[in-house]
């Protein structure tokens, strides 16, 4: 049998439905069969290498084939793979539940699990407006949102994101939730600092809670990026308005950190840079470094209260998954924060994040790049036809396509959101390997826009 990538290819396209892609396009951009991965690097089964930029969708954070993190789920397999975590427990899960409430804001005391970030989403949806109707505020059922938020893929976490390409078709289907403008830095007005358009901003959620916060269970945001509606990005002060409003107006503030979390930012949780604490932190992606499907919602010893009484009273939690608690993914989770803790991450990401924002801020001279702007580990250059009026190339050109195909020739795995070229590398990455990355973009931006 071949085992060369064109031989994988046509195995995969007889049976493999791909996410976020219309199959079609593979009729010209072929797929890449991985064969292996190590540190930042994926090898196919030609023997081509390519670097990672993206963490594989932003869950890698200490590199393919990790040998710690390997040697803990290894352990963990001769031991336990899975157990029900409804009328049982495990080492794993009360191990990680105890190092997660010890490095999350201070007074996140309970960890409820599921097993990907949609699902984390609807947890904590859930579990907001239940909390409500258990002590006697039925009222209180609707959710606020940012624009451009982007929350997961189930109905519930779709409802409650805002970017249309994933949300329009399916309208029919979702509850309705009140939606008001992003803090979104790349609207600042000239001269305007991020602080100044983030406090700004806030008067439009300020206006929210004023009319509606007896309907409102709970507002929702990623704090500080806005990963999937183009890694648009705020400042720290609007989470601080927000936790106050919300305060003042008895409404939960749920902290969707899955795509944010562990370190992307440059702080553990993006939520410590506002030095807030959310009522509901959603975790994922990164939980695990990458290795294996799990969520979890951290929230409060209060909400946790609402829901803790008589079986009759008919107020627990019922939400459940069948892989709640995997003993080996939490094996996996603990092997990261291990390496957290041990290793000196977030330092270290202070070097990287600075010589990679110092590379990457070279691309804001050229005439088609609006602005490159950074939190921590993460920056994204934005393309547009006219940089002075930030006129967006339309999206049917796909610029970003023609991008991603010119790094996947120079053995650099880049995957834009649209026309928004982003670099979110595993944590293992070097500078040497940040400078080619940067490199390769550069010249895929040249070549998509040079017509």
């Amino acid at each position: 049998m071949r085992t060369d990538n064109a031989a994988y290819i046509e195995r995969d396209l007889a049976h493999v439905w791909h996410p976020c892609t219309q199959m079609k396009d593979h009729e010209q951009v072929p797929l890449i069969p991985i064969r292996r991965g190590q540190g930042v690097w994926l090898e196919d089964f030609d023997g081509k290498r390519y670097l990672d930029a993206n963490s594989s969708w932003w869950v890698n954070l200490f590199g393919h084939a990790n040998a710690r993190i390997n040697a803990a789920v290894s352990a963990q397999l001769e031991q336990l793979e899975q157990v029900i975590l409804a009328g049982c427990t495990h080492e794993p899960v009360i191990r990680l539940s105890e190092a997660l409430t010890g490095v999350a804001p201070a007074g996140l005391t309970r960890c409820f699990y599921a097993d990907n970030g949609s699902s984390a989403v609807e947890v904590a949806v859930k579990m907001s407006f239940h909390y409500w109707r258990n002590v006697g505020r039925s009222a209180k059922r609707r959710f606020i949102t940012l624009s451009n938020s982007y929350h997961g893929e189930t109905l519930g976490a779709l409802a409650v994101g805002n970017v249309a390409l994933y949300k329009s078709i399916y309208q029919p289907l979702l509850m309705d939730v009140i939606t008001v403008p992003s803090p979104d830095c790349y609207e600042r007005e000239p001269g305007q600092t991020w602080a100044q358009h983030s406090r700004a901003q806030f008067e439009h959620m300020q206006a929210a809670l004023d009319r509606h916060s007896e309907q409102t269970a709970a507002v929702i945001v990623e704090p500080l990026v806005q990963c999937a509606g183009g890694m648009r990005m705020y400042d720290p002060v609007y989470l601080q308005l927000l936790r106050a409003a919300c305060d003042r107006h008895q409404v939960h503030l749920i902290a969707d950190e899955i795509a944010v979390g562990f370190g992307r930012t440059g702080t553990l949780f993006a939520c410590e840079q506002a030095g807030i604490r959310p009522d509901l932190l959603c975790l994922s992606k990164g939980l695990t470094a990458g290795y294996l499907p799990l969520s979890a919602v951290l929230t409060t010893e209060a909400l946790y209260a609402a829901f803790y009484d008589e079986y009759t009273k008919l107020t627990a939690f019922l939400h459940s998954h069948s892989f709640t608690g995997n003993p080996l993914a939490c094996a996996a989770a603990l092997a990261c924060l291990d390496i957290f803790r041990t290793d000196a991450v977030l330092e270290r990401n202070r070097m990287l994040s600075a010589h990679l924002g110092a590379r990457a801020r070279a691309l804001a001279a050229h005439p088609h790049v609006a602005e490159v702007r950074q939190h921590g580990m993460i920056v994204a250059a934005e393309l547009v036809r006219n940089k002075a009026s930030r006129e967006p190339y339309p999206w049917q050109e796909r610029r970003g396509l023609a991008i991603y195909r010119h790094a996947l020739s120079r053995g650099v795995l880049l995957r834009p959101v649209g026309d928004v070229v982003y670099f979110m590398p595993p944590y293992v990455i070097t500078p040497e390997e940040i400078d080619l990355m940067v490199e390769v973009a550069r010249e895929g931006i040249e070549l998509a826009t040079c017509d």
